[in-house]
């Protein structure tokens, strides 16, 4: 439900085209997309948790990221770009859809928040490496997928971390976030292609091909009482912390 900003071999010029053509409504907690609205919650106390845990901060903090470099790969119109600067930290949002970083930087104007977005590919973002990186609902977007998660790696820094989240590809999932939400209109028709979504398996097999660690994945579930929730049910949606294996080579 994210947009896909990636390299070259990539981007799917549909899928920001897709997004894109949603920029205006990406703020209206009842608009198109209102889904992720219920979902940002979510995310954030997972990644809030994952930064706690993996630099050992003081889980009383405020701004657990101060001092650290961010960047938010298909930042859409920047729902959780805001967020992550105002845990402290110096955000960089990156974008496929023009039509999205308008947006994102005319909200973020107005909460008078430093934000550096970009538009285009990632491969062009000539910005060094982050200490976070985050690529929420971005990946079942792309059609390298390899090709993405390597580029999201040669922007982690070493001793940096990255969380990733993503519908699962499960007969639930096809049935729940495909068939039911989109024809209920819970999400804007085309949203998803459910033969593009990816198993934490798979995600765990590329992650190591490009010299990333895959932590243990907890998924996003959804009860009737309590809505969205983190959970151990990963059947429709699951988010997880990459690290690096060994650090970069000088110049790579």
């Amino acid at each position: 439900m994210a947009n896909a900003t990636v390299s070259p071999a990539t981007i799917r010029p549909h899928e920001a085209a897709h997004f894109g053509a949603l920029a205006s409504e990406w703020w209206d907690p009842a608009g198109s997309s209102a889904m992720l609205h219920r979902l940002n919650p979510v995310r954030l106390r997972f990644i809030r948790e994952a930064i706690d845990s993996h630099w050992g901060g003081d889980i009383r903090s405020r701004q657990p990221l101060a001092g650290k470099r961010v960047l938010d790969v298909g930042c859409g119109a920047g729902l959780l770009t805001e967020p992550l600067v105002r845990l402290g930290g110096m955000v960089t949002g990156v974008d496929a859809a023009a039509q999205n970083i308008a947006v994102a930087r005319a909200h973020a104007n107005a909460m008078d928040l430093d934000i550096a977005y970009h538009a285009g590919e990632l491969s062009a973002l000539d910005d060094g490496r982050f200490d976070l990186v985050t690529a929420m609902e971005v990946i079942e977007h792309v059609a390298d997928k390899g090709a993405f998660v390597h580029a999201l790696g040669e922007r982690l820094a070493d001793g940096g971390l990255m969380v990733l989240s993503s519908p699962n590809r499960t007969v639930r999932s096809r049935l729940l976030l495909v068939e039911g939400a989109e024809r209920l209109g819970l999400v804007p028709h085309g949203t998803h292609d459910w033969s593009s979504f990816i198993t934490p398996d798979e995600l765990r097999e590329l992650l190591a091909a490009a010299g990333l660690t895959m932590g243990t994945p907890r998924g996003i579930a959804f009860s009737p009482m309590r809505g969205l929730q983190l959970a151990d049910d990963m059947a429709l949606n699951y988010i997880v912390t990459v690290t690096r294996n060994t650090p970069l080579q000088p110049g790579v």
